[in-house]
């Protein structure tokens, strides 16, 4: 039972991943402790997370944007608020200075061998990820360009529309999957660049996921199934996900969960455990992406309390384990050359 499991050796044993965090566009050193924000690797060692994708954004609200007023309050150089592409490639070699400077805490993890020697060594995983391909600027040679540089994941789109696809945010069309779409899709599988899902219409959702060289996963998202919101996956769209062995982290934003308790989270997890399978369902915390945390969570110091709470609510260990990590350990392992 639930009271007779350690959740701080739990912690230690498995390896807890999360698929989304949105440190990399603040001003913060990801190599010290600070009370700001949800992430840095001191904090992320004393939850015992193993495994943590930092995601690059390089366009803000639809309309309005307002992504490089940002980046200037937030002291970015001129160089790279310079363009869409400037931005990502300032991020990427952001988290790339960061683990030279963490004294071996944490590494990108590359190659699956790079991930192995990080879990068997002690040190955080960092795995990158881009938010919109909207940041390679219509030239599709720039997805290999990109997985070069170490990112394993890219969504064709985020908070607005591009060239590439629509978005799920509401009210603006949802638009399908374009020609430029699939070109980076095209792309993207053959360089074995994951294809995250997380913002993708309705309308692009069904081609992305039945594309053949495509392999689709999600790094942050809830669950129609248990709360029915625009920003949340149906059922068909997991079951494709685990058909081809994806994963599907769960998000942890109040507003797309139907309520602000842990208990709201741990229902979108358990829904996507029954869709996908124990193999399917992970965490996707969005932290630092600009929302709120459920009740009680202050920062990643505080997931061993969703651990606590999957376990009261009756989710075997076994299971419990896979979602704090062993799936994204999984994913990431097939992925990763």
């Amino acid at each position: 039972m639930a009271e007779h499991v350690d959740i701080e050796a739990l912690h230690r044993r498995v390896a807890v991943a999360d698929g989304h965090a949105d440190s990399l566009m603040w001003n913060r050193d990801l190599t010290q402790a600070s009370d700001e924000g949800h992430v840095d690797f001191p904090r992320l060692q004393a939850a015992g997370v193993k495994l943590q994708c930092f995601t690059v954004v390089t366009r803000g609200l639809p309309v309005l944007d307002g992504f490089s007023l940002f980046a200037r309050r937030q002291n970015w150089p001129t160089h790279a608020r310079a363009s869409e592409w400037s931005r990502c490639t300032f991020q990427i070699d952001r988290l790339a200075h960061f683990c030279r400077e963490s004294n071996g805490v944490a590494s990108i993890a590359g190659k699956a061998a790079h991930l192995d020697a990080n879990l068997k060594e002690g040190r955080i995983s960092a795995v990158l990820g881009v938010e919109g391909a909207h940041a390679i600027e219509g030239k599709v040679e720039r997805v290999a360009e990109l997985f070069e540089r170490g990112v394993r994941f890219m969504s064709l789109t985020h908070l607005a529309n591009n060239e590439l696809g629509g978005t799920c945010t509401r009210f603006l069309g949802n638009r399908p999957l374009t020609p430029l779409g699939r070109e980076v899709l095209d792309a993207m599988g053959e360089v074995g660049m994951a294809v995250d899902v997380a913002h993708a219409s309705p309308a692009m959702l069904p081609d992305v996921l039945s594309h053949p060289k495509a392999r689709p996963f999600c790094s942050h998202a809830g669950v129609k199934g248990a709360t029915d919101m625009w920003r949340n996956l149906p059922d068909e769209a997991l079951k494709a996900i685990a058909d081809r062995g994806g994963v599907v982290g769960v998000i942890f934003a109040p507003q797309f969960l139907g309520g602000s308790s842990l208990e709201h989270l741990a229902r979108h997890i358990e829904h996507a455990v029954n869709v996908m399978g124990e193999d399917g369902a992970a965490l996707g915390s969005d932290f630092d992406g600009m929302v709120p945390l459920p009740q009680g969570m202050r920062d990643v110091r505080d997931l061993p309390k969703l651990t606590r709470t999957l376990l009261d609510r009756g989710m075997p260990v076994r299971i419990v384990e896979k979602v704090l990590g062993n799936n994204f350990r999984r994913f990431f392992g097939e992925l990763l050359p």
